[in-house]
């Protein structure tokens, strides 16, 4: 069902760790059931209030954090700050991008990831078997470069775009 007007996109702020922690959990489930064992998602659910305190960390620390809300409330984020990897030659990396089920197609992604990182030269990770995100990571100019590193989760594998 659509909402009365297009989501805003703003930079998130502490006020929003609440609902960030339940829109990741959110998120997860609509991206990754199917692709990751389903007792990982269901194990992130009874974490739920440390969630919360993690997301009110993260907003106050040196890193961009933006949101998308409707009327409905938080439909996406999107989190960057400085590359974590020694081997790329890049300092900015996508930490995380995430729209709820319903908005995807509608453009909510990109603008997360336009407000996010721009068109800046930027790696990040991205779960194996993800052929949605890969695809729309690709359209931003991402590659594959053949690096990977297996989690509990699945095996994750990085993308890097220089910049533009």
């Amino acid at each position: 069902m659509p909402t009365s007007r297009q989501p805003v996109v703003r930079r998130a702020t502490a006020a929003d760790a609440e609902a960030l922690a339940h829109l990741h959990l959110d998120v997860w489930d609509d991206a990754y059931t199917g692709l990751m064992p389903q007792s990982i998602l269901d194990d992130r659910r009874d974490e739920t209030e440390a969630r919360v305190e993690r997301w009110r960390t993260i907003l106050t620390g040196d890193h961009t954090t933006i949101v998308a809300e409707d009327d409905e409330g938080l439909v996406g984020f999107a989190s960057s700050g400085a590359g974590r990897d020694a081997d790329v030659d890049t300092e900015l990396e996508l930490w995380a991008l995430y729209v709820r089920a319903r908005q995807w197609g509608t453009g909510v992604g990109y603008a997360l990831f336009s407000e996010a990182i721009g068109d800046r030269a930027a790696y990040l990770w991205v779960l194996a078997g993800n052929e949605r995100a890969i695809r729309f990571y690709e359209r931003q100019g991402f590659r594959l470069d053949g690096t990977s590193d297996e989690h509990d989760e699945g095996l994750h594998v990085r993308m890097l775009r220089a910049g533009t």
